[in-house]
């Protein structure tokens, strides 16, 4: 009787099992940390924004400017090259209120400045020149309270900015002589429980103040 030869089968070595398995845990660390800098992208572009706004928020308290004393809620004023009647003006001598409303200067939820605001800007470049030539401006973004407060203060920024890069570029003002503040929904002027009242809300204020290093 021919003797048959049986060898028993070669197991494979523990330590190659576990080089496979370091392997494929590195390709799932990578993978997942591909996809965690892509979502990460949106995440630091917001914390960019947040952190521009908050750095301008905190120039318009510290500049050489006393904004604190500003009343939103002062009489009205008559400036006569003011003719345009959606331009509100406010205050007097030592500082000025001027309002443009939401539906004059962007789209519905859009913050950049339509071309069919640009003669209403102008007007306000203008006085400002004129009047308070040495100032210090603050431009403030309203919102109503429709939204999440944190899309409100996003787009009270937005909104802000917007203005400021519109004198800047076609008032001619000066870049380091205007700031601005987001104050989304926070400071209503009006009841957001009307239609009306809303849209008082959707606003933009620039508030020129003497600047006390020009004296």
């Amino acid at each position: 009787m021919a003797e048959l030869d049986v060898q028993p089968k070669s197991k494979t070595p523990w330590w190659l099992w576990l080089l496979l398995l370091l392997i494929a845990l590195g390709l799932l660390f990578f993978f997942l940390r591909g996809c965690n800098n892509k979502n990460g992208t949106t995440t630091t572009t917001d914390s960019t924004a947040t952190t521009t706004d908050s750095t301008s928020t905190t120039k318009v308290g510290t500049t050489h400017a006393d904004f604190s004393g500003i009343d939103f809620n002062a009489p009205k004023a008559s400036y006569e090259e003011i003719t345009d009647t959606t331009i509100t003006v406010q205050g007097g001598d030592k500082y000025a209120i001027y309002s443009l409303g939401e539906n004059v200067l962007f789209g519905t939820d859009q913050s950049a400045v339509q071309s069919s605001a640009d003669k209403e800007l102008k007007q306000i470049a203008s006085s400002l020149d004129k009047r308070f030539k040495n100032s210090v401006i603050g431009i403030y973004g309203r919102t109503d309270d429709e939204g999440s407060k944190e899309y409100n203060k996003g787009l009270g920024a937005q909104r802000a900015a917007s203005v400021r890069n519109w004198l800047i570029s076609n008032g001619k003002i000066d870049s380091s002589r205007i700031y601005i503040k987001s104050l989304g929904e926070s400071k209503p002027v009006a009841t957001n429980a009307t239609a009306q009242g809303r849209q008082q809300n959707r606003s933009v204020e620039i508030v020129a103040v003497p600047d006390s290093t020009s004296h």
